[in-house]
């Protein structure tokens, strides 16, 4: 049970340390936002669990494929937010289409298995 605890708490402590930095520096808070953290802290937890590198690998390489959808959010989000749309709306907008993407990656890859 603490080991669950154990790994919320430097999940969610990331999280929060980012946003908290990012109020004071968005460059710095988009560094550290880009750097994969949440993905390396999977593949930690994923190896501690398993011991099973292949699954390691196989969830890495999965990632990369579905890193490539989540752009359309930082592409689209932007760009309708200096179209003047509220923040809200553009936010759920951009949601709504990495969604699609998501879809359509995910239909992509089971068509090369």
């Amino acid at each position: 049970m603490w080991y669950y605890i154990v790994k919320i708490a430097v999940t969610t402590t990331l999280v929060v340390v980012i946003s908290e930095i990012s109020k004071r520096s968005s460059l710095i808070g988009a560094i550290l936002a880009s750097v994969p953290l949440v993905s390396v802290l999977a593949m930690i937890w994923l190896f501690i669990d398993t011991k099973d590198a292949g699954k390691v690998s196989e969830l890495s390489s999965q990632v990369f494929w579905l890193v490539l959808p989540s752009l359309a959010l930082f592409i689209l989000l932007p760009i309708l937010l200096r179209l003047g749309l509220n923040f809200y709306l553009s936010m759920g907008i951009a949601v709504a289409v990495t969604a699609v993407c998501y879809g359509l990656m995910v239909v992509l890859l089971k068509s090369f298995k």
